[in-house]
């Protein structure tokens, strides 16, 4: 297998650079190629084949059960697998929010366990994609919607999805037949304004979503539109319902699962009876419980042929779209992703007599310790397979860390734009194609949940049963740090060498050589968020660390861009018209021809630790960062000169300050930047 690691360059994070594959926005080729993402939920890294499930069957281990996953599989080897790939978060809605959004969760506005919270009004992947020319569909499970009392404010079709059909509500995606209800009750489904549950007798949601999905993209294939599409499975989730019978033979335009319009009958699997089929790999095998081998072996328990036959089900939905992309002969131009939005869940909404479920049957979290709602890498790292035939080479492995994020700009990137300037994220369509330059990721999460981790015998000692609540991860090359249950800013993190230590069980905090590792962790992570008073930190209003020793640097380095964009763009990955330095910002004259855009970088000098209130307004539109963090988002939805304001808790030093900025052949100032400690003090202009 091919390591593109060993292809990759790392760019330290802050040096601009043009991506070898980026092309200009006004360049972009009519022929822009699909996007398919794929999102199932709690689905652990260990759960696919190449990842860890063929690893236990080669050691046939009775002892150790195995699962299979062939056609995930077959797209490994198709294209490139992500061995270090990070959820944003370790449950449900914040990931989502994040991945849509291509927002961390140091800003994105769903956070912890805000289920159902209106996503914010802002870029997500589908209004982005709808700005290139593309159509766009999210299927299966939503709920980041918000209130149905107020219409549901960000619903799909109101945060850039054409067409939307699935459960809205987070919870309707805990049951797994709609109509039947048969553990969680009924459920409703929507197409776009429509509720439609009523037709959707025995209808399985993965074959279901599956069925409409594969309808969506032959639609837009005739009609030769480029598209987008989320399909968002809500299995293999805690409520483990089988389907009703074997997944039809064949796949693609004339096989597989097929949409058949008809009251009742809607898919060509809505008959005979719910919750009733076992995949037959699955339906009798058998284990070594007691680890002796001259006592006769015993039956997976129920729930385990349950998880494993749910599993399966994607595994042949994902092989039927790869074939329905042939059949159309579209597949060369299509970027199919796959993944899971956290680690592997212990839940299970399943009747009295059920075992609850134990992702340690399966080892479902792989080799690593932690499940959902843990920021240890079984939380967090997920399994995500990439495949583009003839752009991204076969059988590929990627090793440089990424993170949900990142596919924002790596979809703007695929349709030759740059991404908007808010996004937390980077391109990382270099390391999937093999060129030279790859930006390192930013690998963060913070998350709070009440109760201990599990006990799990395959787990580490010192993380069996350990107290979550305040939680916090980030990851600097290969050491991650971690902090739970979190006091203050102050906490030092635990450290571990994930590549060598998958298992975090050697903690190397206490090593002299990574006493600047531990502050640059501490610094960091308060440099690149902001608080939300909705999902209180215990490090919230901890003053943002200057830079470290570092004299105030006056003067500002300028760089003015040309091009067409529908937003404003980072302009950190793209090559300059001009550039230049000067020692005040009022020195700087925009004046016609010297471009669109400008980037501004400089610092500020704080005076004195304490609160400030910063001031900003745009002509145009405008983004602020200092450090890492967003301090002001002028641009989606901006409206000319409007004032924005907001506070900082900052150290006493040299800040460094980045403004983006659109300035259409204006030769005014664009900007206005202004800030005070006090509220007796007047505003001083940033200079």
């Amino acid at each position: 297998m091919l390591n593109i690691n060993k292809l990759s360059v790392l760019v330290s994070v802050g040096l601009s650079l043009v991506l070898p594959f980026s092309v200009k926005a006004q360049e972009t080729k009519s022929t822009k190629p699909n996007i398919i993402f794929i999102l199932t939920d709690d689905l652990g890294y260990g759960d696919i084949g190449v990842f860890y499930q063929n690893e236990r069957k080669s050691k046939a281990e009775r002892s150790e059960p195995w699962t299979s996953t062939p056609n995930l599989d077959q797209m490994a080897h198709e294209g490139a697998m992500l061995t270090q790939h990070y959820s944003a978060a370790p449950v449900c809605a914040p990931s989502r929010s994040s991945l849509l959004t291509g927002l961390s969760q140091g800003h994105a506005n769903v956070r912890d366990n805000q289920f159902d919270k209106a996503l914010a009004d802002n870029y997500t992947i589908g209004n982005v994609a709808q700005k290139m020319g593309y159509t766009t569909a999210a299927i299966g499970k939503w709920g980041l919607q918000g209130s149905n009392a107020q219409g549901w404010p960000s619903a799909p079709n109101k945060r850039g999805f054409d067409y939307f059909y699935g459960y809205m509500r987070h919870s309707d995606g805990h049951e797994h037949y709609p109509v039947e209800g048969i553990y969680r009750g009924k459920k409703e489904v929507w197409e776009n304004n429509k509720e439609v549950s009523q037709a959707l007798d025995k209808c399985y949601t993965t074959d279901l979503w599956t069925a409409v999905a594969k309808k969506w993209i032959v639609e837009q294939t005739k009609a030769k539109k480029p598209f987008l599409m989320y399909l968002a499975y809500d299995t293999p989730h805690a409520v483990l319902e089988l389907p009703t019978q074997a997944y039809p033979n064949g796949g693609g335009l004339n096989g597989g699962l097929q949409w058949t319009g008809t009251s009742g009958r809607m898919i060509n699997t809505a008959s005979g009876m719910p919750d009733s089929y076992m995949h037959p790999e699955y339906a009798n095998a058998t284990y070594d419980d007691d680890n002796d081998k001259s006592t006769p072996e015993v039956a997976w328990p129920k729930t385990y042929k349950r998880y494993a036959t749910s599993v399966r089900r994607i595994d042949d939905a994902v092989g039927d779209v790869i074939q329905l992309l042939k059949d159309l002969n579209i597949d060369d131009n299509t970027l199919i992703i796959f993944t899971s939005d956290n680690g592997p869940s212990n839940e299970s909404y399943l009747p009295k007599g059920y075992a609850a479920n134990n992702p340690e049957f399966f080892d479902s979290f792989g080799p690593f310790d932690g499940i959902k709602r843990d920021v240890l890498e079984g939380g967090e790292r997920m399994p995500l397979i990439a495949r583009w035939p003839g752009r991204i080479p076969e059988n590929v492995k990627v090793d440089e860390p990424s993170i949900s994020y990142d596919w924002l700009p790596t979809f703007t990137d695929v349709a030759g734009f740059s991404a908007p300037a808010i996004s937390d994220g980077v391109s990382i369509l270099p390391a999937l194609t093999g060129q030279e330059f790859q930006e390192k990721s930013l690998i963060y999460s913070e998350y709070v949940f009440p109760g201990k981790t599990p006990g799990y015998k395959d787990f580490s000692p010192n993380n069996r049963n350990r107290l979550r609540k305040q939680m916090q991860m980030i990851r600097l090359g290969d050491l991650v740090g971690i902090r739970y249950n979190i006091q203050s800013a102050n906490d030092d993190f635990e450290i571990y060498d994930v590549i060598k230590d998958t298992h975090q069980s050697h903690n190397l905090a206490g090593a002299d050589s990574l006493v600047e590792v531990q502050q640059q962790m501490k610094d960091k992570v308060l440099r690149i968020r902001r608080a939300d008073d909705k999902a209180k930190r215990p490090y919230d209003d901890a003053p943002v660390p200057a830079l470290a020793n570092e004299a105030f640097k006056a003067g500002w380095n300028w760089k003015s861009f040309k091009g067409e964009f529908p937003w404003l763009p980072n302009l950190s990955t793209m090559e300059p018209l001009k550039e230049g330095h000067v020692s005040k910002l009022s020195k700087l004259k925009y004046r016609k021809g010297l471009g669109e855009f400008f980037l501004l970088e400089g610092n500020i000098d704080i005076p004195k630790t304490g609160t400030y209130t910063f001031e900003f307004s745009a002509v145009e539109k405008g983004v602020v960062r200092i450090h890492e963090a967003i301090l002001f988002d002028a641009d989606y939805g901006y409206t000319s000169g409007t004032v924005k304001k907001t506070s900082m808790v900052l150290e006493k030093g040299t800040h460094p300050i980045k403004i983006y900025l659109s300035n259409k052949g204006k030769e005014q100032q664009p900007f206005q930047l202004s800030y005070k400690l006090k509220s007796s003090d007047s505003f001083k202009s940033v200079q």
